[in-house]
């Protein structure tokens, strides 16, 4: 039992989440050569690169040099064991990106210090706050222009609504960036230039010199040590201090200032933030919350992909292990299913690479073949203790395209296509009710899913398909009719999902507020539960 208590204790699992082109996928490498998971970093920059991402598998991935899908890794470093949760940060992005961090005991925000926060930013960050996990945030391209430090803090602070510490503080930035200053050491870390960085399996070494070391002055000049001194004044004096309670609370976000390409401050962030960070939380349940160290096993499941080995066809169950310990071959109840399983063919994941695995515990995630039996949000636990986790929130799309198939011969294929693609959670499907799935309603999050569903249906199931731009900009889940039938607009239109709950598309905020008027009793829900 103490083995089994350490095992989950040294877990980490965490989700990184940003904005297009912050450094997100960047930064993930570098923490991957730090566990030894890698031996090169790879650098996205488009379709002539000679490698890309090792958290970038799928084609159309490759081809965009963006991530389109959320990829699972796992590495060991200084003694815990890490699960990174990679998220796509394109702003075409898709459900999937919600519900992967579903599975995160906390995250790590990536903004671009010449841009802050952005919209894609905010989103995310949203998301995290509805299970109020802890947030870190590293400012990133410090070795670029970038904005003045106080004014990202303060708008991290009022767009986001939390507060922020700062652990370390820059000195300079772009071609000026003389390095960073660690508040707690009380000594600063000089930055210097070397192209050899970008591919370095250990952070660049840098020089370590006190502010008032008269050293100090000749390494990075007087104007920037007074400004740097001056800094360091205000935030001791009117900064708010770094409070551990605080920030597990998800009320106080510790930052950290670097540069993930040129391998500055990337070491130093995750030796703090695993020090600061929590082991395996518990999770609701409909018996209360499951303790992670209950030696009874639980999980549930957060995602799935199909055609990851497109030799295979196979599909693939992400499970993030809520309690106890997992054992290859174990039979556990599949709740939703209402019947045991044996989960036979249990993998750890490293972007598209796997191994078989004989063990895991709770705070890891991995991949359970699934012959088409598991659903996202689906409860595995022992059959001796059963109970169901909280459902998965299901987002509101924002975009909506009509999507016919082109070949009415190869109708299976589609039905086929649209229902696998849509199970992972890509794009949600909408239609009239007891309609068939020749001609669907397709919502999703980002824009980009539409050309995402067109190359998957084509090169995974052989269908070409026929899409249209829709209108609708607004969705809610109907929670109660009301009295009589529903009085609408003549642009609202009543469509029901795949699990026949009734919903309706709406072409602006004004049409619901038409709808919730005219119909007494009438409730919606922004969205519904899997």
């Amino acid at each position: 039992m103490p083995d089994f208590r350490k095992e989950i204790e040294k877990r980490r699992t965490f989700a990184i989440i940003s904005h297009p082109d912050a450094g997100k996928t960047t930064l993930t490498e570098k923490l991957l050569l730090y566990g030894g998971a890698i031996a090169l970093a790879g650098s996205v920059k488009g379709k002539k690169a000679q490698r890309h991402a090792v958290s970038d598998w799928m084609e159309i991935e490759k081809q965009r040099g963006i991530s389109v899908t959320s990829s699972v890794m796992q590495f060991s470093y200084g003694g815990y064991c890490i699960n990174i949760l990679d998220t796509p940060g394109h702003q075409d992005f898709s459900e999937d990106t919600y519900r992967t961090l579903m599975a995160a005991d906390s995250a790590v925000m990536v903004l671009d210090a010449a841009k802050g926060v952005e919209k894609q930013t905010r989103k995310l960050f949203k998301v995290c706050t509805l299970r109020h996990i802890p947030i870190f945030t590293f400012i990133n391209k410090m070795d670029r222009d970038a904005r003045d430090p106080f004014d990202l803090m303060e708008e991290i602070e009022h767009l986001l609504g939390i507060r922020t510490c700062p652990v370390n503080w820059p000195v300079g930035s772009g071609k000026e960036f003389r390095g960073v200053y660690d508040r707690e050491s009380r000594r600063i870390l000089i930055f210097h230039a070397n192209s050899e960085a970008v591919f370095a399996q250990k952070e660049v070494r840098a020089t370590a010199v006190a502010p008032d070391d008269p050293a100090a002055e000749k390494l990075i000049g007087s104007e920037p040590l007074r400004r740097l001194r001056d800094d360091v004044a205000l935030l001791d004096g009117a900064g708010d201090p770094l409070n551990r309670e605080a920030v597990l609370g998800g009320k106080l976000s510790p930052v950290f200032f670097g540069s993930a390409l040129t391998n500055f401050g990337v070491e130093p962030f995750l030796r703090e933030f695993l020090h600061m960070t929590t082991p395996p939380l518990p999770r609701v349940a409909d018996i209360g919350p499951i303790d992670p160290f209950d030696p009874h096993f639980s999980a549930f499941v957060f995602k799935i992909q199909a055609n990851m080995n497109r030799a295979h066809r196979d599909r693939i169950a992400f499970i993030r292990i809520c309690s106890g310990k997992f054992e290859k071959g174990m039979e556990v109840y599949h709740v939703q299913g209402g019947r045991k399983v044996k989960l036979a063919q249990p993998q750890h994941l490293m972007a598209q690479n796997r191994e078989i695995i004989e063990e895991a515990y709770a705070g890891d995630v991995i991949g359970l073949f699934d012959p088409g039996i598991f659903s996202i949000g689906d409860t595995l636990c022992d059959p001796e203790k059963p109970f169901r986790f909280a459902g998965i929130p299901t987002f509101a799309p924002e975009h909506f395209s009509l999507v016919q198939q082109v070949d009415t011969m190869k109708r299976k294929q589609f039905v086929k296509g649209m229902a696998q693609i849509a199970q992972e959670g890509a794009i949600q499907i909408f239609q009239e009710p007891n309609a068939g799935l020749e001609e669907v309603i397709v919502g999703a999050v980002g824009v980009l899913q539409f050309d995402v569903l067109q190359y998957r249906l084509k090169n995974e199931y052989n269908v070409d398909i026929r899409m249209t731009p829709l209108p609708y900009e607004e969705i809610r889940w109907i929670s109660h009719a009301g009295e009589g039938p529903l009085d609408l607009t003549s642009d609202t239109r009543r469509v029901q999902d795949l699990k026949g709950r009734d919903l309706l598309l709406f072409c602006n905020g004004w049409s619901i507020d038409w709808a919730l008027k005219h119909n007494k009793g009438l409730a919606l829900t922004e969205f519904g539960r899997e």
